[in-house]
Order: C-alpha cells, then structure tokens, then sequence
C-alpha cells in the first residue's frame, strides 16, 4: 500500500470517525472521502494495514462501487505495480455491514498469484512488437 499521506486533504476527520477507530489515522490506516471520476459522487473509503493485509473499502449510499470506481481507489491507494484482489469467499464466511461496499485485499507478505496473461486474452499490439 503506499503512504496515505498525498489523500492527507481527503481524510475524514470528524468526531464520528474519531470514536469508532480512536484516531484520525496514520500513513496507512484512515477514513476518506473521494469523488468519483464517473460521477462525481463521494467515495467513502476506509483504509487499514494490519495482521498481515492491506485493506481498503469503498462504499457508495445508493450503490455498489463500479469496476473504474475501484480501478480509481486502486491507483490512489496501492503501488501501480502491486496486485491486489476482491475476494468472493465461501457463502458460511459471508459478512455484510454494508450494502454497497466493496474491498480491495493485499497480502503483506505474499505475491498473488496471477493466471497467466494469454488466459485473460490475446496480447496487445504493444506486446507483438
């Protein structure tokens, strides 16, 4: 994950946020809020680093987040080069806080595994050449 510290003028700060994580945060933990670059709606992001995971959520009030809303949170919060996944775990693990809030996960100390590129299509012109 990288240093939150260039979103320092997104992070939430109020009293609420205050009383339901104990601080406003650090470089790698807080609560934001961001435009959308579709809609311009606020994204309500929550950002944490812990037990061996990098973690961010992304919630909207009338929807779920969409894929470029998520690919957007992605590049503002995690290294360009740095795979991170949604997961989709078994249904008996299944915990929902909130009904249109998705995550991003990272492990700290593992690579994830990626399925080879050709299964996810051809290569492009740019990798022909």
């Amino acid at each position: 994950m990288k240093s939150l510290h260039h979103l320092e003028a997104f992070r939430m700060k109020t009293p609420e946020v205050l009383e339901w994580f104990g601080s406003f945060g650090d470089a790698f933990n807080g609560a934001f809020i961001l435009r959308s670059p579709v809609t311009n709606e606020e994204l309500k992001i929550i950002a944490s680093s812990g037990e061996g995971w990098d973690h961010v959520s992304v919630s909207k009030i009338k929807r779920i987040p969409s894929w470029i809303e998520m690919s957007y949170v992605k590049q503002r919060f995690f290294l360009d080069e740095e795979a991170v996944m949604q997961l989709h775990v078994p249904t008996s693990m299944h915990i929902n806080y909130h009904p249109n809030c998705l995550h991003l996960w990272r492990p700290q100390d593992q690579i994830i595994p990626l399925p080879p590129a050709i299964l996810v299509g051809p290569p492009n012109q740019e990798e022909k050449s």
